[in-house]
Parts: structure tokens; C-alpha cells; sequence
């Protein structure tokens, strides 16, 4: 049997579905904010730096476990705190213009997570088919008219609702991987520890074996 080592495997967060996820939803936000939010806003940059942090601190959480799974734990935690936030800043515009949220068993839901998107031009492709069915005007959700020329009438249109709730559906994703993530990172710091507690096992290993 191999010995333990000091500083386990680390650092492999592109690997982890829930930074996948996450790094789409920061794609997904980039382009509707710069779509459907002044970029002189606060909004904007907010929106854009919430979702931008969730995808930093998975990563730099995975990268921290190698020495520290505290750091880990409390990072991945600033990571799902981020998306929380960005989810609040979706659920805020689609009240803020009349638009409607849709119900978690609304079918167009399951049919986005199914779809499986890995890049924010695949969201833009299912954006325009749910509007297509929809309706027979506007343009993409994710692809229309920039933030400076939004009229009223094309905020009200079905676009930026299915888009708004389509990056909702992506971020609850995310957020439901983080707390089975979070979750399972508390049980092995637990039943673990951290560095300090490994560093005490491989010592006396080490000591025991002569």
C-alpha cells in the first residue's frame, strides 16, 4: 500500500461539472447584460462580477485543497454566495419589467437542462427556438440589440424573458451542484481534517514504520 502523501491531487477544477456550469453561466450574463443592461449601470457590472466570482472561486478552492480544505470549503461557499446573488439580480429584472418568472414546472425548464449546453451560443440557439414557437417576431435573447439601443418595446418582448429565465435555469444548476459539493467537502474535512491533521498522520506513519 501506497503511503499517504503529503499534499494529495489538487487543482482539478475544469473537470468539475459545477464550474462547467457556472463558467456558462458567466458567458450567459456577459452577453444579456450587455444586451439588456446600460453598461454605465451599476447593475451591469455587478451581474457581471457576481457570476465572473462563482467561476474564480471554484477555481481557486480546488486549487487551495491541496494544502487547505477549510480555504476550499469557505471558498466554493463565496462561490455559491456569488450565484445566489446573481440569481436575486435576474429574478430583479424580469419584476422590475413586467416580465414573467417562470414556475419551477414549467416545461421549458426541463427542456433547457436536458439540452445540455456547454457554450452560451448553444443557449442562444434555444433561446431563439422557444421564441420561434412563441411567436413570430424579435430577435435573439442573447444576440439582439445592444444595451444602448433598447427601446421599451423590445424590452418588453418574449427575448429577454426567455433569456432572463434561461440563465435561471443554468444558475439553479449551479447552485445545486455547489451544495452537494459544499456538502460533501464539510464531510471530509470533518472525518478528515485539513493539513495540519495529515501532516500529524504521515509523521507518525513514518515514525511507526522506523
Amino acid at each position: 500500500m501506497e503511503p499517504e502523501p503529503l499534499i494529495p491531487k489538487h487543482g482539478g477544477y475544469r473537470k468539475l461539472k459545477s464550474f462547467q456550469i457556472a463558467q456558462l453561466c458567466y458567458d450567459v450574463t456577459v452577453r444579456f447584460c450587455d444586451r439588456y443592461i446600460d453598461k454605465r449601470s451599476r447593475t451591469h457590472d455587478q451581474m457581471v462580477q457576481a457570476a465572473r466570482s462563482g467561476v474564480q472561486n471554484i477555481a481557486e478552492g480546488s486549487k487551495a485543497s491541496g494544502t487547505s480544505k477549510k480555504t476550499e470549503l469557505k471558498l466554493t461557499s463565496v462561490a455559491r454566495a456569488s450565484l445566489e446573488e446573481l440569481r436575486l439580480d435576474y429574478e430583479d429584472f424580469l419584476r422590475q419589467h413586467g416580465l414573467t418568472q417562470w414556475s419551477p414546472d414549467d416545461r421549458r425548464r426541463a427542456e433547457l437542462v436536458a439540452r445540455r449546453c456547454t457554450t452560451a451560443e448553444e443557449v442562444a440557439q434555444w433561446v431563439r427556438q422557444v421564441h420561434d414557437r412563441n411567436g413570430p417576431d424579435g430577435r435573439d435573447g442573447l444576440d439582439g440589440p445592444t444595451s444602448s439601443t433598447v427601446s421599451m418595446s423590445s424590452i418588453r418582448s418574449t427575448y429577454p424573458e426567455i433569456a432572463a429565465n434561461g440563465a435561471l435555469v443554468l444558475i439553479g444548476v449551479a447552485c445545486a451542484l455547489l451544495d452537494r459539493q459544499i456538502a460533501a467537502q464539510a464531510r471530509a474535512f470533518t472525518e478528515e481534517g485539513g493539513f495540519t491533521e495529515r501532516l500529524y498522520r504521515i509523521r507518525s506513519e513514518r515514525r511507526r514504520g522506523g
